[in-house]
């Protein structure tokens, strides 16, 4: 019904949800609160208000409520309006306590539909219900009864009567539903005490069959029992042997011992060596660590060496291109020497064929001096500084690097030992110079190669 209707707010103006369940009728408690003084039907348009009785068998809490319902409700969401049940003054403890609850004629349902008072705890559980009622107005065409003094009393003891009766059975009531709940507090230990006869049946079933199968060794036992003195005398043999073997096992433990102490006494002697060699690679370590400096340095040096000697190689690169340079000059040079030599030879040859032989002696005054730079009988590499001519070859040949003369009859071979004298060959190729400092130059080339 509350998700129904509408859902007034409390006379606090709270407008807080109560606490509420899905759970059925089956799992409420309808005793541990009694609803008294509910009338038949009440009035519409004014308050209601209902009295309540907290038993024993409840602790209020603050979150409880009293809520109106349509008869017929399923769950404690189905409320029409309610109010917080107020706590108590003080703890009721094991007595029962007089409570009540007025509703605002605001938040009363406005339709004949039959109600009922019903008390919910703060985890939404019924804990007791009212006997229905109707929210409708007194019939107007009720008759009027006229009674005299004694009927009068006479109705007011009936009615007392009936309040005692009613008290009474309230009472019985009340010790009837005390008695369900003992009734079903006992019936819980039955079917505690049921679960426990048949697990203890079934621990009985279990010990019995172990009871069968310990006879079923039992009797096995009784039947090796026979064979049990020829083991016996087995077992006293083994355990002379064992006592033996014992003696024999304690002279070695004796001996294991004392070899562990020669042992034990080996381990410290290793240990003091061990405890040296770490003194002594600590001190590796560092040499290791002064060596790695030194090796940085060294790197930083060798960085620096192969550094300037990169600058000395280019520097020599310069050179050896001057040098180069000069040596092509100096090439040129040598061959502008050989074609003036061929042409003096030439003009030479010329001069010696024409002049008689007594006039040999006088050819080196005759001839021209030679000027600066300049060969008397060209370069001794030429073919032709070899060969003078037919006639000069017969007569008379000179030196062109000393300019010794060498009469007709020594042997060429001597002439040319002589002339060979004054060159000076290159061990790395087949060249020959006359002249020291182009020599040197030639070898420098070679090194820089």
């Amino acid at each position: 019904m509350g998700a129904e209707l509408s859902q007034p707010p409390t006379m606090d103006g709270s407008c807080e949800d109560p606490p509420t369940s899905a759970l059925l009728l089956d799992s409420c408690h309808f005793s541990h609160v009694l609803f008294n003084d509910v009338e038949k039907f009440y009035v519409p348009g004014g308050d209601v208000t209902c009295h309540y009785t907290l038993t024993q068998n409840i602790t209020a809490r603050g979150k409880d409520w009293v809520g109106i319902f349509r008869v017929g409700w399923k769950t404690t969401r189905e409320y029409y309006t309610f109010m917080w049940a107020p706590l108590p003054a003080a703890g009721h403890g094991d007595t029962a306590v007089q409570q009540k609850i007025q509703f605002k004629a605001y938040y009363l349902p406005k339709d004949d539909e039959y109600y009922q008072f019903c008390y919910v705890d703060q985890d939404g559980m019924v804990r007791g219900a009212s006997v229905p009622f109707q929210f409708r107005a007194e019939a107007e065409d009720d008759i009027l009864v006229v009674t005299t003094q004694g009927e009068v009393e006479e109705i007011e003891l009936q009615n007392k009567n009936l309040r005692q009766e009613n008290e009474e059975l309230k009472a019985s009531c009340a010790n009837l539903q005390q008695q369900n709940l003992e009734l079903q507090e006992e019936l819980k230990k039955t079917q505690e005490l049921q679960k426990s006869l048949e697990s203890l049946r079934s621990n009985t079933e279990k010990l019995e069959l172990e009871l069968n199968s310990l006879k079923v060794e039992n009797k096995h036992l009784k039947e090796q029992g026979d064979c049990t003195g020829a083991e016996l005398q087995q077992l006293k043999e083994q355990i002379q042997s064992v006592t033996s073997e014992k003696e024999r096992l304690e002279s070695r433990l004796r001996t294991a011992l004392d070899h562990m102490d020669q042992l034990q006494s080996q381990v410290l002697n290793y240990e003091k060596e061990v405890e040296n060699l770490s003194h002594v690679d600590q001190e590796k370590t560092e040499q290791l660590e002064t060596l790695k400096e030194e090796n940085q340095q060294l790197r930083l040096s060798t960085a620096q060496q192969q550094h300037d000697l990169m600058k000395e190689l280019e520097e020599q690169k310069h050179l050896f291109q001057v040098l180069q340079a000069e040596k092509d000059e100096a090439d040129e040079e040598s061959q502008k020497l050989r074609a003036e030599n061929s042409a003096l030879l030439r003009h030479l040859s010329q001069a010696t064929e024409l002049s008689p032989l007594s006039a040999l002696p006088r050819a080196p005054a005759a001839a021209p001096a030679p000027g600066a730079g300049d060969l008397l009988f060209g370069n001794p590499y030429s073919a032709a500084g070899g060969n003078l001519g037919a006639g000069a070859e017969a007569s008379l040949r000179v030196c062109p690097l000393c300019g010794e003369l060498f009469p007709g009859a020594v042997e060429s071979s001597e002439y040319e030992a002589h002339v060979r004298s004054h060159l000076l060959d290159c061990p790395m190729c087949t060249e020959s110079f006359e002249n020291k400092q182009v020599y040197e130059d030639h070898l420098l080339c070679h090194r820089l190669e």
